[in-house]
Parts: structure tokens; sequence; C-alpha cells
């Protein structure tokens, strides 16, 4: 395998502290965004996301103060999301010190708003996250929900991706609600579903849990790792994970 993977802590933000549910649910402290961003950074993170959970259900702007206080202490790229829901915001938010933008709802809501973004910031700074869960009754199993997690779209996850994909956007963010917080592994099917349809970047998100469903993650082709609670709560240690995978074969950051 010669493709390079990075590992990617998520700071998920409420009210202006780092927290961490499950099933986007149960929601628990786990500190300052910028004592973990710092801390993360020392770790040897390669990038961070900063996600404001609760920014788009409560209609309103992403936290810019706390974005600007992260970015100052961040020395590897830094991607934002919640809340953005047009170039306006997303040039708020890279202003703030953002290298990229985390764009979900808005996305699906009007898909336009990808296009615009490509246009304006670059394919480069522009991610486009999807939350899916399981649904037999749609072609891939999976179906695209927004808001947080909190509305069911009627969508196919797979045929959003791929049309996510088209628009030329350098990541997608697929996370499975059924692993989020869960720490049974990523939803490996949904990984190599989007991967194998499309040409961006896929980072494995939702359900870490130990050092092996991150290789598997890669194995299904995922190449950004991106993980909370295992982190946060130093279950794994960014280093012992680069360590496990170089073991394992991989190219790592």
């Amino acid at each position: 395998m010669d493709k390079q993977v990075s590992i990617m802590p998520c700071l998920d933000m409420q009210n202006g502290r780092v927290v961490k549910g499950v099933h986007f649910v149960d929601i628990r402290d786990a500190g300052d965004p910028v004592e973990c961003a710092k801390a993360y950074c020392q770790a040897g993170a390669d990038e961070l996301a900063l996600l404001d959970i609760t920014a788009t259900v409560e209609n309103r702007a992403t936290m810019l103060d706390v974005v600007k206080k992260v970015a100052e202490v961040t020395t590897i790229p830094f991607t934002v999301g919640g809340g953005i829901r047009d170039v306006a915001s997303a040039a708020a938010v890279i202003e703030a010190g953002a290298d990229k933008v985390s764009v979900s709802s808005a996305a699906f809501r009007k898909p336009e708003v990808i296009a615009q973004m490509i246009a304006e910031f670059g394919p480069e700074k522009v991610t486009v996250a999807i939350d899916v869960d399981r649904n037999v009754s749609l072609p891939s199993g999976y179906e695209v929900y927004i808001d947080g997690g909190r509305t069911a779209t009627g969508a196919d996850a797979i045929e959003w991706a791929k049309k996510v994909d088209a628009f030329g956007v350098s990541v997608i963010l697929p996370t499975s609600k059924a692993g989020d917080g869960a720490k049974t592994g990523f939803d490996l099917p949904v990984i190599k579903a989007m991967a194998d349809a499309c040409s961006a970047a896929i980072v494995a998100s939702g359900g870490a849990g130990k050092l092996e469903h991150f290789y598997e993650a890669v194995e299904a082709g995922a190449t950004v790792l991106l993980a909370a609670s295992v982190f946060h709560f130093h279950i794994i240690d960014i280093q012992e994970l680069k360590d496990y995978l170089r073991s394992r074969g991989l190219s790592v950051k």
C-alpha cells in the first residue's frame, strides 16, 4: 500500500467546550479546546478538526472566537465545521484562522454551495461531511442524515457521495451514526463503498476503539483517520498509533 495516511483528532464543540457523545447523544465534557489543540499538536497529530456540533440545529454561525484561539496555537492543518451555510460563513471561518472548512447539512440542502465554495477557496479547502446511518431499503444500505445526525433525508449515502465527488472536493468525511463514540470499529462497508466510488480522500470517522480499527479503515480505503474519544481520554496515544500502523507496513505522515 503506497498511500500515506494521516491522523486527525476531532474536537466536537458545544458551548465553547470540547465534548464527546455516543451515537451523537449522551454528551460529556472533554476539556478546553485551546488546551486540547495545543496538546494534539505536541503529540504528533497531522491534522485537527473542530466541529461545532450544535451550530446548525441552533441556527447560528460557528463560534469564531474559539476558532481564532485554536488557530493561534495550532501548527498543523485545521478544519472547521458546523454552522457553515454559504461562502460568507465559510470565509469568516477561514479568516478566523481555519485552513479548511467542512460543510454538511447546507451542502445537502443546496448542493450549489459546494461549487461556490470550491470556486471561492479552491478544492483543497473544502471538505464535505456526510453523516450516515444504516437503512436496508436504500440501494447502498446507507442513508444520509443532516442537522447533526438528527434528520433523516431518505437519500442514499453513496449516491450523494458520488454527487459531492463530482464537484471536485478534496475530502469526503462520512461519519456512521451507529459507530459514533461506540468504540466498536469504523463502519467499514461505507468507507469502502465511498472510496471505491469517489476520487476524493475518504476520512474514517466514528467508532475507533482500538489500534486494529484504524488499520482496518485504511484497508477499506480511508487515508485520513479521525477519532475523538480514544485520543481525548488517552485510551490510545497518537505516537503509539503511528508506530502500530508503521509496524503493519503503512506509510504514515
